[in-house]
């Protein structure tokens, strides 16, 4: 297997995880938040795509798809245009509000297929490129999609815990 199979594998896995997490879920479920310093499942899902979606273009030299598709305008979210979560505060979280799951599912999805687009033209000598040298050492190209799997992972666990917690309490 190649590193770019797994890697493949790894972000496939992040989009059952994101499809299961919302499955079903009404605005009522997507919004709730379990304290009010805490995000919701919209939020997670959305900020976890958004940086899929940011780090995968600017490492691959693509536009994101948040701004090459119009999800930014199709979401409408209040917010600038190349934010994507990173310190939002309590307020900042309550406006990522959206009117259905399959709009987020949508926007996931375009991010996925772009991500695999990317990855499928991989080599193994490409990992080692150099993406951001703002960080001592410097950030390969390996490092950066190994880095989102583990945040894109992170974020869609959250989700789908605090979707069963929603639903035990709804029960």
């Amino acid at each position: 297997m190649h590193a770019k199979d797994i890697l493949i594998d790894g972000f496939g896995r992040i989009r059952e995880e994101v499809h299961a997490a919302l499955d079903g879920l009404g605005p009522d479920e997507l919004h709730r938040r379990p304290a009010p310093d805490a995000n919701s499942v919209a939020w997670l899902v959305w900020h976890l795509t958004r940086v899929q979606d940011d780090h995968l273009a600017d490492a691959f030299g693509l536009e994101q798809v948040w701004l090459s598709q119009g999800w930014d305008k199709r979401l409408a979210l209040g917010l600038p245009r190349h934010d994507t979560g990173y310190g939002h505060s309590p307020a900042k979280v309550a406006k990522v509000r959206v009117d259905s799951a399959d709009l987020l599912t949508a926007y996931h999805d375009a991010v996925h297929e772009q991500t695999l687009g990317a990855l499928r033209g991989l080599a193994a000598k490409d990992l080692e490129r150099v993406v951001d040298e703002r960080w001592d050492p410097p950030v390969t190209l390996g490092v950066r999609l190994v880095s989102v799997l583990s945040d894109d992972l992170q974020h869609v666990g959250q989700a789908a815990y605090l979707r069963g917690l929603l639903q035990s309490a709804a029960a």
